[in-house]
């Protein structure tokens, strides 16, 4: 990786080293690690978010078909008419 890459990635890591990879050395952080309960709650509060959003994306999306579909039976409708 470039090194400006490497170095935004360090800013957002709690250690400061650009890889996700923990030293040999490390012996992990108690106060990092969560409990099975937390995660759980957690992961469930990050997937009822992601079901919002794809959610909200596929009314735009249908919302946006049906403008589509309106615009072109309009045109044809005006292409007969003439």
């Amino acid at each position: 990786m470039s090194r400006r890459l490497n170095e935004a990635l360090g800013r957002f890591r709690p250690d400061g080293r650009p890889s996700g990879r923990r030293r040999a050395d490390d012996g992990g952080d108690s106060r990092s690690r969560v409990s099975a309960a937390e995660f759980r709650a957690a992961t469930e509060e990050r997937l009822w978010s992601l079901e919002r959003e794809v959610a909200e994306v596929k009314g735009r999306i249908n919302g946006l078909i049906f403008v589509v579909a309106g615009a072109v039976i309009t045109q044809v409708v005006l292409r007969l008419v003439q």
